[in-house]
């Protein structure tokens, strides 16, 4: 007996027609954008080897892979992210290319999360990639394409920015395992203050615990960065505070008066080869973010080739499904015309179709055996014009 012939598997789902329409039109928009700031497009495997994303760091638990095996045993994995496989182009058919890149990609990743309900496993990303570049004017420029990339939906937006180095700083000043650290990281991600309270008070009290408490509530504008000069231990931490207080303030100008600029010092991404600036972007209307990106100096290192970089990418499914609760949808492309063959004249309405769409027109063969039922078949579908081919073509 069949059981799962007629459904999709959890996570995943058909799109039809205007679905696709609205799929389409943000991945165009975004694509558009990418070009005109000087990226190239590029694509990676949708199959990958288990070893591209089983690194020292191991930023992507198995648990959470579509794995399966070739034809000689080895473990694959569908694509979860995109960003490795580009660092793994990068460290070896793109080593000798000249710095910095541009690239921007357009795929599906697969990744799941069985404990998240409504969850989706295929995401289509849209992102960009800056890499080989240090300087701040690389992350204004990957920020101001966010903040263009946000505008562009059309919907009211903000970003929130942070710098997960400072929670590295941070967690590293204490003895603890890889595995109490994780915890900590997710506690203030979730903003657990109660569980991350406990978890710090059982490892003493000093300077660095007390900061690590605080940090999940330092989120909101410019007062943020004085609350935390004030807990933070020691001067390299208040450097990387005022890196950041400089990001802000020109990530504020460049959003102008169409966007909400906060600062979060609790952003502390689960994909943690972020190592400096971390970005969200969010629209009215969807309580998680569409865009989410940052500064990741150490990954393209784990494949051989030490260069910085910096990029993000966008949720287009999640983008597209806002616009369908918005009622912003684009009206189905409209047939103009519906090309009826009598008897023996086929290839002369082919012919006649196809010149007909020559001139822009949208053009249907006509697909029934009598006259009647094409005129009946094009007013139920709003269709303006029959064309018959005969001897004597008639309108």
């Amino acid at each position: 007996m069949k059981n799962y012939d007629l459904i999709t598997p959890e996570g995943t789902k058909d799109y039809l027609f205007e679905e696709c329409i609205v799929i389409r039109n943000v991945e165009n928009t975004l694509v558009e954008l990418f070009r005109s700031c000087g990226y190239s497009e590029m694509l990676t495997t949708g199959l990958e080897f288990y070893d591209v994303f089983n690194l020292n760091s191991r930023y992507f638990p198995q648990e959470n892979l579509y794995k399966l095996t070739d034809s000689k045993g080895r473990l694959l994995v569908m694509r979860p992210d995109t960003t490795m496989p580009i660092a793994r182009v990068v460290a070896t058919r793109l080593r000798d290319a000249m710095l910095p890149l541009r690239l921007f990609y357009n795929q599906t990743v697969y990744r799941t999360e069985p404990a998240l309900k409504g969850r989706s496993d295929e995401i289509v990303q849209t992102g960009i990639e800056l890499i080989g570049s240090q300087l701040k004017m690389a992350e204004l420029e990957v920020i101001s394409t966010a903040v263009t990339a946000l505008k562009s939906f059309g919907m009211e937006f903000s970003l929130e920015i942070g710098n997960i180095g400072i929670f590295k700083e941070l967690v590293g000043r204490l003895e603890v395992t890889d595995k109490v650290k994780e915890r900590i990281r997710r506690l203030i991600e979730t903003k657990n203050f109660p569980a991350l309270n406990d978890l710090l008070d059982s490892l003493g009290s000093n300077s660095v615990t007390y900061a690590l408490k605080k940090l999940p509530a330092l989120f909101g504008g410019e007062e943020v960065f004085e609350k935390a000069e004030e807990i933070m231990p020691d001067e390299k931490i208040k450097k990387l505070l005022d890196e950041l207080r400089e990001i802000y303030n020109d990530t504020d100008e460049l959003c102008g008066s169409d966007g909400v600029i906060t600062v979060d010092l609790g952003l502390v991404n689960k994909t943690d080869y972020y190592t400096g600036l971390i970005i969200k972007g969010y629209l009215q209307g969807h309580g998680e973010e569409v865009l989410s990106g940052g500064r990741y100096d150490k990954l393209i290192s784990e494949f051989g080739y030490d260069v910085p970089a910096v990029g993000f990418a966008v949720n287009v499914n999640a983008v597209a499904k806002l616009i369908e609760k918005n009622g912003i949808i684009p009206a189905m492309p409209r047939v103009d015309a519906v090309v009826y063959a009598e008897e023996g004249f086929e290839v002369a309405a082919i012919k006649a179709a196809q010149s007909l769409r020559e001139q822009g027109l949208v053009v249907e063969n006509a697909l029934f055996s009598d006259i009647a039922t094409v005129r009946h078949y094009a007013i139920e579908k709003k269709i303006p014009k029959v064309v018959v081919i005969n001897s004597e073509v008639t309108e």
